[in-house]
């Protein structure tokens, strides 16, 4: 049974006589400590020692900072914790909150259980297995990969009043807001993408989980794939666009970004001119601001979240910059600890987060926020990079799409793990070792990665690539009859030792070195061949967009979490 607001009452905030202790919960001070890495592991501190870091944040994973564990219509131009340690986890939650609070929220660390029934949960795709997670890498640490929605859904009254348009009221929910957070495997970086709301894309077929209405494929606005079933739709539709797996969803509605700027107090935004989002033909949002910084919170938040008219070309790549600024601005203030000293109002923050919330069903408890927290909260501020998809216009101006070339290559660095910011320590060069196994006693196991949800697999592919290799000396290469999914051909092998022989056999089918992954998970080598090789026993070569890129190309706007004199450019029609 849901507990009613605690905004207010005082006495309410004190810890229930009969609530569970932390462990009964699962709340345990060991469950973020190191597990078990090397310490030759990236962001391996030697301070952690042999039980990892201290709950205290004595030792972290990255560099740290600080206290560490960190409609306006179409798209046209123009048990208690204990006081320190408590809140320092409380913390660690509200920068959870802080990284999504554009397109979904995380939660509190809290004991009543009905935190976890305000949670509304989906599945977390609906397009069928999509593709495959990643292997790990060499010291078994892997990606975090989250979709972050906003829905301009008018399903309650609330919303009805926030976003306007009373006639769609009945109308299924589009996805307005649309993110992807990437998360390092060793968790020293963070990219977060963003792709305008009208990009015309491919939606994969998708499922109604409810009503198991099954919507056909189609070539639409990305933002209408949440109308397709939900949330699930869109990130099957974002899996099929960029080839990265996502791990998670999570999406909040008009009533929830305000709530939630509310419990946290407000965040600051700069404007280089005054600006009035409205004009006589009823476009914009109605957010007006002097030039300069103001703390906007409550409706005047939502209103520059959904401001197009007013910033820039009175575009979504305005807005979608906006929105880059207001999460930046989020996460320096909650770094430097503003707002979160008040258990009362970190209590009504993760009250709103968890009534705003809905999360796929992997997600689907406090607990399993919490974690997601501590993981986002290991990344300093300095190593948060936003990005706008590289776009341009369709011929006609009616609609976006994915530009040739700089779209993918951005695409590409997030698949291969590459921070956005070019600020990857470079690994010295070394001589490539040489294979110690001979060609033709080397197994390497060959299977069919090309089982796009769109396109469908291309038969045969393992087979081809088989008799190819065997052609070249590898006369021991099998094939793996069972299909699977990735966006990119990869060799992957266990041992450091087998690196020399996988290096050689990418060599000689073509493939560049960034093909070639230890895993932890890998059982012998194998060669998977990705949708980037469909056809041929050649392997296509790659633009030189594409090859060698270490940083996101100019097109994508890149923006650092630690840019605090950011303003918006305000357009001079909606100035005044």
């Amino acid at each position: 049974m849901r507990q009613s607001s605690v905004r207010g009452d005082r006495s309410r905030r004190r810890r229930r006589p009969d609530a569970p202790d932390a462990q009964e919960l699962g709340w345990d001070d060991g469950l973020y400590a190191d597990k078990g890495l090397p310490p030759d592991a990236p962001g391996w501190t030697p301070s952690a020692g042999a039980d990892g870091p201290s709950s205290g944040g004595d030792a972290s994973f990255g560099d740290g900072d600080g206290d560490g564990p960190a409609e306006d219509g179409g798209h046209r131009k123009g048990g208690r914790p204990r006081r320190g340690k408590g809140r320092k986890v409380l913390r660690w939650t509200s920068l959870t909150l802080a990284v999504l609070i554009v397109g979904g929220a995380g939660a509190g660390y809290w004991y009543y259980e009905h935190l976890n029934a305000n949670l509304r949960k989906a599945p977390r795709s609906l397009a069928g297995d999509g593709l495959k997670k990643p292997d790990p890498n060499a010291f078994g640490q892997s990606p975090l990969n989250i979709l972050l929605l906003g829905s301009d859904g008018r399903n309650s009254k609330k919303n009805i009043e926030l976003g306007g348009a009373r006639q769609d009221a009945d109308r299924k929910p589009l996805a307005d807001v649309q993110m992807l957070l990437h998360v390092s495997a060793d968790r020293s970086n963070m990219s977060v993408i963003s792709i305008p709301r009208d990009t015309r894309v491919t939606i994969p077929q998708c499922t109604d989980p409810k009503t198991h209405k099954v919507y056909p494929q189609t070539s639409a606005a990305i933002n209408q794939s949440l109308q397709h079933g939900g949330p699930g739709c869109t990130l099957a539709t974002w899996q099929e666009l960029t080839g990265i797996y996502i791990d998670h969803f999570m999406m909040v509605d008009f009533s929830g970004v305000v709530d939630m700027a509310d419990a946290i107090g407000g965040v600051p935004v700069c404007v280089d001119n005054n600006v009035y989002s409205h004009d006589s033909k009823g476009h914009g949002s109605g957010l007006r601001l002097t030039k300069g910084t103001h703390a906007v919170k409550g409706v005047q938040a939502l209103q520059w979240l959904r401001t197009r008219y007013g910033f820039e070309d009175n575009t979504d790549i305005g807005r979608a910059k906006a929105q880059h600024m207001y999460m930046n601005s989020m996460v320096r203030q909650l770094k430097k600890g503003t707002k979160l000293t008040d258990p009362g109002q970190l209590r009504d923050l993760a009250e709103a987060a968890t009534k705003a919330l809905t999360v796929d069903d992997s997600l689907d408890t406090v607990k399993k926020l919490y974690d997601l927290g501590s993981d986002l909260n290991r990344v300093p501020t300095k190593r948060l990079t936003m990005v706008t998809m590289p776009w341009q216009y369709s011929p006609d101006e009616s609609y976006v799409m994915p530009k040739p070339g700089d779209a993918d290559a951005t695409f590409a660095l997030l698949r291969n793990d590459t921070a956005l910011d070019g600020k990857d320590k470079k690994k010295r060069a070394a001589p490539d070792p040489k294979p110690s196994t001979p060609k033709g006693q080397l197994k390497v196991v060959v299977q069919n990665g090309t089982n796009s949800t769109v396109n469908g697999p291309v038969s045969g592919r393992a087979a081809v690539i088989q008799q190819r290799l065997s052609g070249l000396g590898y006369t021991a290469a099998s094939t793996d009859s069972a299909l699977t999914t990735q966006a990119d051909t990869t060799v992957t092998y266990r041992d450091k030792g087998q690196r020399g022989d996988a290096l050689a056999l990418a060599k000689a089918l073509g493939l560049p070195k960034g093909a070639v992954r230890e895993s932890s998970s890998a059982t012998g080598m194998r060669l998977v061949i990705g949708s980037d090789w469909r056809g041929g026993s050649a392997y296509p070569k790659q633009s030189g967009e594409e090859k060698g890129a270490d940083k996101a190309p100019d097109s994508a706007d890149a923006l650092n979490g630690e840019d605090s004199k950011a303003c918006m450019k305000v357009n001079p029609q909606y100035s005044f």
